[in-house]
């Protein structure tokens, strides 16, 4: 939910707090935000190389801490306007964690989390609404992937079984057991060296084992592929869809006042009209 839009469901918000909000969820000011999660990312990179690290340490560290700076004043700007409406929103949840995890202290038992600072990047996911629109439409779709993906076990678990009765007794170190034949088929299915390293080889033994698992590839690999993308596009478009509803009905209250105003004003005109031609006719006597 937009910041501006979630202050305004504040019951007897102060000016200052609706005036924070509008600040911080300002485009420019987004726009600023993502320009230094951008140059933030580019910081962290560059601290992963030694030679730069070398020369450019101290100045790479201090704007590290500067840009650190300005997500806490933000998160702080947004706890200010929003009080406790600011966990109401998972994406408010996400930087929260995300800058918290940043500021734990670089020495002691939680300095392990310090190489997770590395998330910080993922805050241009809240910043830029795209990458916002694309990442509800996967969390939307999960029902639907979870099926394919169910349907995709059921699939792997009777070519594993089939697999493993064909070729076990040639090939113990592949199909050998239901589990060797669940990885191999998972390979086989990422069509990571599946002809030079599984299949062909196998066909030295077995010459039409390619009739089993090219229908199998077919199956696992392209069709259920284009499964999780039509369910991912899908979601997408409802969401799209359901936002353009939303939209419109927000609209209808305005316009339906526009009406009434418009509707009120010609009112009053003729009524003033009708008032003056009394005034001139009584005039005229």
């Amino acid at each position: 939910m937009d910041g501006t839009h979630l202050i305004r469901r504040i019951p007897h918000a102060p000016a200052w707090r609706q005036a924070l909000a509008t600040f911080i969820d300002h485009p420019r000011t987004q726009t600023v935000i993502i320009a230094v999660i951008i140059l933030n990312a580019i910081i962290l990179g560059l601290e992963a190389v030694p030679s730069v690290m070398a020369y450019y340490a101290r100045p790479l560290k201090v704007l590290d801490k500067i840009c650190l700076g300005i997500f806490v004043i933000e998160i702080l700007i947004k706890g200010l306007a929003y009080r406790h409406h600011f966990f109401r929103s998972g994406w408010n949840c996400f930087d929260f964690i995300v800058v918290a995890i940043a500021l734990v202290p670089a020495a002691g038992p939680m300095s392990v989390l310090r190489s997770l600072r590395v998330l910080r990047v993922l805050r241009l996911i809240t910043a830029i609404p795209s990458l916002k629109r694309v990442v509800a439409a996967f969390l939307h779709a999960i029902p639907g992937l979870s099926s394919v993906g169910v349907l995709l076990l059921i699939l792997m678990f009777v070519a594993a079984v089939m697999a493993n009765g064909f070729f076990a007794a040639s090939h113990p170190e592949w199909f050998g057991s239901l589990g060797a034949s669940f990885y191999t088929l998972f390979q086989i299915m990422t069509l990571e060296s599946w002809s030079m390293g599984i299949v062909r080889p196998l066909m030295e033994t077995h010459p039409y084992a390619w009739g089993f698992f090219v229908p199998y590839i077919i199956v696992a690999t392209f069709a259920m592929l284009n499964l999780f993308i039509g369910v991912i596009v899908s979601t997408i478009q409802e969401l799209a869809t359901s936002e353009a509803g939303l939209a419109a009905a927000a609209a209808e209250p305005s316009a339906l006042e526009a009406k009434t105003d418009t509707a009120a004003l010609i009112a009053r005109l003729e009524a003033d009209l009708e008032a003056l031609k009394r005034a001139l006719a009584e005039q005229r006597k």
